[in-house]
């Protein structure tokens, strides 16, 4: 827990940094572009389907404003369960930048010693990244819905969810710069990834935070790799 806490702190003041914040604003105007454009497929899209279920414009007089209220009102809630992923899925993209940063600062010798991730890689990586958190939040959705009867269960359970997706897609923009083949392991411990993941979960439903939360994580994820290895 320590480590963790303490690698997030390093992570917030390099933020200040004129090369960290130029990859946050940088990456931050892709999430909100990328989020714009989903946003206004998904209305789109709910506005169709509703359409084809039934609520057409011949259905009753304003059964087309209803629609659209309702199309919007589904494009938020999809939104606001989308941005996680979109987000990490930018940042992911970003990683090697943000972990270069960070190591140019505060550990030249691992800055050294790191392989450059080639763009190929880095997308494979993003989209590999945004896939597996998609499908595993799908795969919980069912589990979910049995636990509303408890009010905070279904939150709970994508609260540790993702934390734990969260922990290791941090883990892997540093670790693959670094480790010398597929069985090398990461030096943090599994709980270590798994509250850094939850710490980062946690801020990203907070709004304002929730901007910076993605560099944030993979910023602490450098900080906390590199001490555990020093260590």
């Amino acid at each position: 827990m320590p480590a963790v806490f303490s690698s997030l702190m390093l992570a917030l003041a390099q933020l200040a940094d004129g090369r960290v914040l130029r990859i946050l604003l940088k990456s931050l105007a892709v999430t909100v572009v990328l989020f714009i454009l989903i946003g206004g497929a998904g209305w789109y899209g709910m506005d169709r389907a509703l359409a084809w279920l039934g609520l057409s414009d011949g259905l009753f007089t304003g059964a087309g404003s209803l629609r659209g209220l309702a199309a919007l009102l589904l494009s938020l809630l999809w939104l606001w369960l989308s941005w996680r992923i979109v987000a990490m899925a930018v940042i992911q993209f970003y990683a090697d930048e943000v972990v270069q940063a960070v190591e140019a600062r505060a550990y030249p010798d691992r800055a050294e010693a790191a392989r450059d991730l080639p763009l190929r890689e880095q997308l494979s990586e993003s989209l590999k990244s945004a896939g597996r958190a998609l499908l595993v939040n799908l795969l919980a959705l069912p589990f979910a819905l049995a636990l509303l009867f408890t009010g905070i269960g279904p939150a709970v359970l994508f609260f540790l969810v993702n934390a734990a997706l969260l922990g290791r897609e941090l883990q892997d923009m540093v670790w693959l710069r670094h480790r010398r083949d597929a069985a090398d392991l990461a030096p943090a411990s599994g709980l270590e990834r798994f509250l850094l993941g939850g710490a980062i979960t946690f801020l990203l439903s907070i709004p304002v935070a929730n901007f910076l939360a993605p560099l944030l994580g993979a910023a602490g994820a450098t900080h906390l790799i590199h001490r555990k290895k020093r260590s």
